[in-house]
């Protein structure tokens, strides 16, 4: 069996992408132009839902707390991306590694279970209209996302310090591109067994659960559709959900991409890459999916487009 160093990790070496040093500034210039464009399509989706009266309602107001979860991803994971793409490789405390993984599974956790409330919202406006109104009142909207993000936080905040208990060994490399948890438990050198259970089980609350739910809502959404006797009422009544259910296709499609390729070997720099969907991809998708298929937003933001740059011009 190979040694290890027994001496305390302090300091992590990210290894990054490899790339050829002829495109090193065109990746970098890709993923700095993915990273400016994912926080300003989101911060243009809670200006327009604050700002806007006309998507002052419950699927907008949880699409603004989506786009709050994807901020708090982009910003977890690609600033130290790109300087790790720039110099090739890059160190980080052991301590603000392990924050990065906090704050990634507080993004994930609180994704899985926004997409799930927002699911639920479009099954009682599709399946139970009568109701919709007195179940989806405000009050309801706040404690479902309070709900959301407190359960995010301190539900991760247990399992990271489960984490941070074990005692962690040499070598220090981490061939990621972000500190995820198959990289930081091969860092250890104690029995991992109690945090796998805990992933499994938690993996099992917050990821699948919520998976099933979404699943047996669209199927009533779907029977509810085909039982609308007009063509353009159903095709009307599916637009309301068409861009809900393309970012759970995208979401949750990149996650079993990732985690059924094995991690060692030659596929553990195809799920690496593959990770780049979940972490990068999916919140730069998030605003473009619902910009180019909703036209309530594309509208709310040509108004104050519009208005803008009446004033600019005015002055």
């Amino acid at each position: 069996m190979e040694e290890r160093n027994v001496s305390s990790i302090t300091m992590i070496l990210l290894l990054g992408f490899w790339a050829p040093n002829n495109i090193t500034f065109f990746i970098f210039f890709l993923l700095f132009m993915i990273y400016y464009l994912t926080i300003c399509g989101n911060l243009l989706i809670i200006t327009l839902v604050s700002y806007s009266k006309s998507l002052h309602s419950p699927m907008y107001f949880f699409l603004s707390q989506l786009s709050v979860s994807d901020i708090l991803l982009a910003t977890d994971i690609l600033p130290n991306t790109l300087r790790a793409v720039l110099m090739k490789e890059t160190t980080i405390s052991f301590s603000d590694c392990i924050s990065q993984f906090y704050f990634f599974c507080v993004s994930e956790t609180s994704e899985c279970l926004l997409l799930t409330v927002m699911c639920y919202d479009r099954y009682l406006a599709i399946c139970k209209p009568l109701h919709y109104t007195l179940a989806m009142n405000f009050c309801f909207c706040w404690i479902m996302i309070i709900t959301c993000w407190v359960l995010s936080f301190l539900i991760v905040l247990v399992h990271t310090l489960t984490i941070s208990q074990l005692k962690f060994c040499g070598p220090n490399i981490v061939d990621h591109f972000f500190c995820d948890l198959d990289p930081i438990l091969q860092l250890s050198c104690s029995d991992t067994t109690i945090v796998l259970l805990e992933v499994t089980l938690l993996n099992f609350i917050f990821v699948v659960i919520p998976f099933f739910i979404i699943i047996v809502s669209y199927v009533y959404i779907i029977i509810t559709i085909f039982n609308i006797p007009s063509v353009t009422g159903r095709q009307k009544v599916f637009s309301t959900c068409s861009s809900h259910l393309t970012v759970v296709c995208i979401y949750y499609g990149a996650l079993v991409c990732v985690y059924l390729i094995p991690s060692k070997g030659q596929s553990w720099n195809i799920s690496k890459y593959l990770s780049l969907l979940y972490t990068v991809v999916t919140p730069l998708m998030n605003p473009i999916i619902y910009s180019l298929r909703n036209k309530d937003l594309t509208k709310a933001a040509t108004i104050i487009i519009t208005h803008f740059l009446n004033l600019c011009f005015s002055n």
